[in-house]
């Protein structure tokens, strides 16, 4: 095993957690020109999921930096003008299309695999036939290429869905836009800017890519931190990590060793803190362990968990204030007002950031008016309905 480089630098906790935030953008000035395309490009993925409760994760993502930005402008920023392809990173996530050759291994692996968890009747003619109604017709979604589903439940897809599913993962199709939801798949051929299709870089050279952006928009972080980020193997992370200009550091009360961007040591994280509400799904949190080291917070997302065992509630969304993880709150809208379901507080000081970002979210989705339901400790729920009122009357 190659010895590890001894650190160049020792971070304090507290250094190491703003030198994070400000890397994710909850620290200083949001980049208001460069909009949701800029907080893509800085954070080079951001998850998809089907839940939608304030609205879906991939819209709360640059909200939780930028603040009220149009939801409009924030779909139009990822699905227009060829800026983004969909593709699996941490999970299925909106990518910068400029990262297209990085994700060269991940093709090739699935191609060699020759299959995904669905494997089809007869491979030759359904991908021809998909293949054929794109060049003929070009993007279509899955219903228009012939259906999604053979009529049983949600994984029981058609020999359609499974075909140009198959193909997004080995890179013939492309997904570059949604429309309702739905994928809109086209040719790579057609939709992915001649110098970036191909898959010319050996997986070395991607994974020394993607190590290095996921460092980047980390600023600093653990061996298993840089491989979670994308989903990469733990050791060929290690095999490459020497190459991405990363600096090992040691990190007070982490107890392994971790690489930071040079960046951002150059320069101490200072400005504003955002005060937000976060998506289970944001960057920031979405390593369960990572969280719990960082912030001394641990999160668990709720919504497959039966009714009765949960804790904090379907989609408990943490509190970000003053660079802290606060509380937890679980929303809900009910016409045009937005219902905090259950409040989950650190304590009396999380009152009013809490209350502000409860507001804050219910006027960004249309809401007219925000009320709070269950608080936990019960001895903050009429301080936080107060403060919410104070809140939203300040607006």
């Amino acid at each position: 095993m190659t010895a590890l480089p001894p650190p160049q630098l020792s971070l304090s906790a507290d250094e190491a957690r703003r030198i994070a935030l400000r890397a994710q953008g909850f620290i200083g000035t949001p980049d208001r020109r460069g909009g949701a395309r800029g907080v893509l490009r800085a954070l080079g993925a951001v998850q998809l999921d089907t839940i939608s409760v304030l609205a879906r994760s991939h819209e709360l993502i640059p909200y939780a930096r930028l603040g009220a930005i149009g939801r409009k402008a924030v779909e139009r920023a990822y699905w227009s003008d060829g800026h983004a392809f969909e593709y699996w990173s941490h999970a299925a996530c909106i990518l910068p299309i400029e990262e297209w050759p990085h994700f060269a291994f991940r093709r090739r692996a699935r191609r060699a695999r020759g299959h995904r968890w669905h494997v089809l009747q007869d491979a030759e003619r359904s991908i021809a036939a998909v293949l054929d109604r794109l060049r003929a017709d070009g993007p279509l979604t899955s219903t228009q290429l012939g259906g999604a589903k053979n009529g049983g439940p949600w994984w029981d897809w058609s020999e359609t869905k499974i075909a140009v599913e198959w193909l997004l993962d080995t890179g013939e199709v492309v997904c570059t836009r949604r429309s309702g939801w739905k994928r809109i798949y086209d040719l790579s051929e057609r939709a992915v800017p001649a110098d970036l299709l191909h898959d010319d870089l050996d997986d070395t050279a991607c994974m020394r890519r993607l190590v290095a952006q996921a460092g980047t928009a980390m600023g600093v972080a653990t061996r298993a931190d840089l491989a979670d980020y994308h989903r990469l193997k733990g050791e060929d992370v290690a095999s490459v990590i020497a190459d991405t200009g990363l600096v090992p550091v040691e990190v007070e009360g982490w107890g392994k060793p971790a690489w930071a961007d040079p960046a951002a040591l150059a320069t101490e994280p200072r400005g504003r803190h955002r005060t937000t509400l976060l998506s289970p799904f944001d960057s920031l949190i979405w390593d369960r362990p990572r969280t719990e080291r960082i912030f001394g917070f641990t999160h668990r997302l709720e919504a497959y968990t039966p009714k009765p065992k949960r804790v904090h509630g379907y989609f408990a969304m943490p509190v970000l204030a003053g660079g802290r993880l606060v509380g937890r709150v679980d929303p809900a809208r009910e016409g045009r007002t937005l219902v905090a379901r259950q409040v989950s507080l650190n304590g009396p000081k999380a009152v009013q950031p809490t209350a502000d970002a409860i507001v804050e979210a219910a006027g960004w989705v249309g809401c007219t008016d925000a009320r709070v339901e269950r608080v936990l400790p019960e001895s903050l729920r009429e301080p936080l309905a107060d403060a919410v009122k104070r809140s939203h009357d300040r607006r």
